[in-house]
């Protein structure tokens, strides 16, 4: 098997790279409007946003940063398919302006945005993010009543592209080998994900002039969301691609990406994270065989004894559904001819 890794430095907000329909999921975290790392590429685009923030009027540089996301959210359902699913990583901001604090709820406008283009909102996760102090509030301390709760969650919104989900041919192998096990789907199909933790891209060195310009999930986020909306061979797209941490979970997860980016320099950090995604993709298929392996000694422990065997790897599973799960591991990378990303070779990971 085979998947392709394009990499566009160019505008999220005209994706004219991409063809209608021809993107099965979307993974991606934008600029949150009125985080101050944000504020200049938001001021750039529309120098409306400098002027309210410098008159102190944050409710209309709120409107003016989700304005510039505006056109991203329309390009992202043209290129999405039928039954497509766009999964969109954003945390709310809190901020003083003009001398207030208040909570800026980015997650709702984005909610708002896609529902009006006709989006299905499907349940959301939380996934706590821990701020880096060890103090738990804000404001006035332990007296009543000015202080305020810490804002330590993000969200992962879920939408679909249409009222009908997509369809498969009976029985397809890109679709079973690519099952997850059963308690993999009790641990990802919950609605918080506590033991996901915020973390700090590390840049390699040389690359320390975009560490400011780098805001990188955890790699766990977009390869669980990949595994849980998408099959192998299908095309994940992140319109505000960064370090390519989602090209990354894709390519270790047996699908195609597509990443868009503004900053060129971007490409060299990932040409560097690539070169890992061999042994990556393998560690990742063995530690979660190994994961389950130790979940089956569990259930055998309290009694209980998973009623299949899986056809590829020495273990049981507890459905009929879980039988054909098959890993991918990464066997080759090579340039495309055309220089703007990758072409990766597949194997089925093989674990004696």
């Amino acid at each position: 098997m085979e998947t392709t890794h394009r990499v566009v430095v160019g505008d999220a907000r005209e994706l004219s790279a991409v063809d209608d329909d021809s993107v099965e999921l979307v993974v991606t975290s934008p600029p949150y409007p009125m985080i101050e790392m944000w504020d200049d590429l938001f001021a750039e685009l529309d120098p409306a946003v400098d002027d309210a923030l410098e008159s102190g009027d944050g409710r209309a540089a709120f409107d003016a940063m989700h304005a510039q996301l505006e056109p991203v959210w329309d390009e992202l359902e043209r290129v999405l398919v039928d039954g497509g699913i766009a999964c969109i990583n954003v945390g709310d901001a809190t901020r003083t302006v003009d001398g207030s604090f208040r909570v800026y709820p980015n997650h709702a406008r984005v909610l708002e945005a896609f529902e009006s283009r006709g989006f299905d909102p499907l349940p959301d996760v939380l996934w706590r993010k821990p701020a880096n102090s060890a103090a738990k509030f804000m404001g006035s301390g332990m007296i009543p009543p000015n202080a305020y709760v810490t804002l330590e969650h993000e969200y992962v919104l879920v939408f679909r592209k249409g009222g009908d989900s997509r369809s498969f041919e009976p029985g397809a192998d890109r679709r079973y080998e690519a099952a997850y096990f059963w308690e993999e789907r009790n641990r990802w199909f919950t609605d918080i994900w506590t033991e996901v933790r915020g973390e700090l891209q590390a840049l390699e060195d040389g690359h320390e002039e975009l560490r400011e310009r780098s805001a990188a999930y955890p790699l766990e986020i977009p390869y669980r969301l990949i595994c849980m909306y998408s099959t192998y061979g299908d095309t994940v797209l992140d319109p505000f691609w960064g370090t390519g941490t989602t090209s990354l979970a894709a390519l270790c997860a047996g699908r195609s990406s597509i990443g868009y980016e503004l900053e060129d320099a971007f490409r060299e950090v990932f040409a560097d994270r690539i070169e890992a995604a061999p042994e990556l993709s393998r560690t990742i298929g063995r530690r979660r065989l190994e994961r389950h392996r130790e979940f089956v000694e569990r259930r055998r422990a309290e009694g209980e004894e998973p009623s299949y065997d899986a056809v590829h790897y020495e273990t049981p599973v507890m459905t009929k559904m879980e039988r054909e799960i098959r890993f991918r591991e990464v066997s080759g990378i090579e340039p495309l001819e055309s220089a703007d990303g990758y072409r990766a070779a597949h194997e089925p990971l093989v674990i004696e």
